[in-house]
């Protein structure tokens, strides 16, 4: 598997605001701001069942996530890679898990019927920049 650069790991241990560039039916990029954090080398980001990028994630799994330095837009960490597994189970403690790492507290109620999904992205090249 792809390593991520130890000097640029901060970036994806947040509480980074990353990109998360998915692609739609007909090929065109969406790009979302994102949640993320790093498990065991794979990225994990986190969304509601339903929405477009957990369809786009679903059908298709090659993903790029762009992480630049708030205090520093010259260093930067482009991941590419794709999804090897998504799972409901640990969603909402998940969500409230980045929510604490990002926000220092908990993530809102989730609305009736709203699931939460996790899905974990493999890094397959990496692209680090600093200055």
């Amino acid at each position: 598997m792809t390593v991520i650069p130890a000097s640029h790991l901060d970036l994806l241990e947040g509480p980074v605001v990353v990109t998360l560039v998915t692609l739609m039916p007909d090929g065109q990029p969406q790009a979302t701001p994102v949640w993320c954090d790093l498990a065991e080398g794979f990225i994990r980001v986190n969304t509601v069942r339903g929405r477009q990028k957990d369809r786009n994630l679903a059908e298709r799994p090659k993903v790029t996530v762009l992480a630049i330095d708030p205090n520093d837009p010259y260093r930067w960490l482009e991941v590419r890679g794709e999804v090897v597994d998504s799972t409901e189970a640990g969603g909402a403690e998940h969500i409230n898990a980045l929510s604490h790492l990002y926000k220092g507290k908990d993530f809102r109620a989730l609305e009736p019927g709203e699931v939460r999904v996790i899905y974990r992205i493999r890094p397959t090249r990496v692209n680090a920049n600093s200055h």
